[in-house]
């Protein structure tokens, strides 16, 4: 066999080894889903004796009923939607100015301020869960939304200064001073120039901060005990059982509360991937 053929070969297994590479790794990360899905229709029995792994063989259909008519998922819902949104767009409009604030303007002491925010990514979370509490039970803000959209944002604004710092380096000062020269303002800059070309960072953070205040839960069950503004998390909680749990609806429950999040990176992912080679290009 020549060289050529030769190398024509290993080229072929490499890329062959390549795709089941991929296949199985594409497998392992699918199957959550899959199993989350369809032990959602089974029941206990299906689940944890019978079958397992395979399809339903009874799609209870009623277990999705159950979640939604006798579980308050709806309502669940929808305070888990309304915590990220409000949650979202604070930390995207504070995360964005604080970091024009730092790295455009001149002002004393915004290398102090732009440490002070970093320190927030060396706090833990939940090290903040007592203080936190003992706050919003003076300010008589417990049990209401607020109650975790404050605390999510402020934990939140460091990791999205952070990324926003990186990309707001990469745009060029020259477009400012164009804008300037023309008789734009501060304000106008920002909204005009800077907001528009930050889309993709925007795009990173929104994802980052939905996840945090979507699968958050020692929160959301110390500072709510009100059913009224439950949210997903604490509602799927509250469907154990102390004797006996039913499974089936709780899997129902968890596949409602996974499709917003695949809507969302879905929505976002073309905005994300395209933040990442540009990070790679400034690289």
């Amino acid at each position: 066999m020549s060289d050529a053929k030769l190398k024509t070969a290993l080229r072929r297994t490499a890329k062959a080894g390549l795709y089941i590479f991929l296949l199985i790794w594409a497998f392992i990360q699918i199957f959550p889903l899959y199993w989350m899905f369809s032990f959602s229709l089974k029941s206990n029995q299906e689940i944890f004796v019978d079958n397992p792994i395979g399809l339903p063989r009874d799609w209870l259909w009623e277990n999705y009923r159950d979640v939604i008519q006798n579980a308050n998922m709806l309502r669940y819902l929808a305070n888990s939607l309304i915590v990220s949104a409000v949650t979202i767009t604070i930390v995207t409009i504070c995360g964005l100015m604080a970091t024009y604030a730092i790295t455009r303007m001149v002002w004393r002491g915004r290398g102090v301020m732009r440490s002070y925010f970093m320190l927030g990514l060396a706090l833990p979370i939940h090290a903040a869960l007592l203080p936190i509490f003992l706050v919003l039970r003076n300010m008589r803000m417990l049990n209401s939304h607020w109650a975790l959209i404050l605390p999510y944002s402020g934990f939140a604004l460091s990791m999205s200064i952070l990324i926003f710092i990186g990309f707001i380096n990469g745009i060029p000062n020259e477009l400012e001073e164009s804008a300037c020269l023309d008789g734009c303002s501060v304000y106008g800059i920002f909204i005009r120039i800077i907001m528009p070309l930050m889309a993709p960072a925007i795009s990173v953070v929104s994802i980052f901060t939905f996840l945090q205040c979507w699968n958050e839960l020692l929160f959301a069950s110390v500072y709510i005990t009100d059913g009224r503004f439950r949210t997903l998390t604490v509602g799927i909680m509250s469907m154990t059982g102390q004797y006996r749990t039913n499974w089936g609806p709780i899997g129902a429950g968890l596949t409602v509360a996974t499709i917003p999040t695949l809507a969302i990176y879905f929505a976002l992912s073309k905005k994300v991937q395209s933040s990442l080679v540009l990070g790679a290009l400034k690289g």
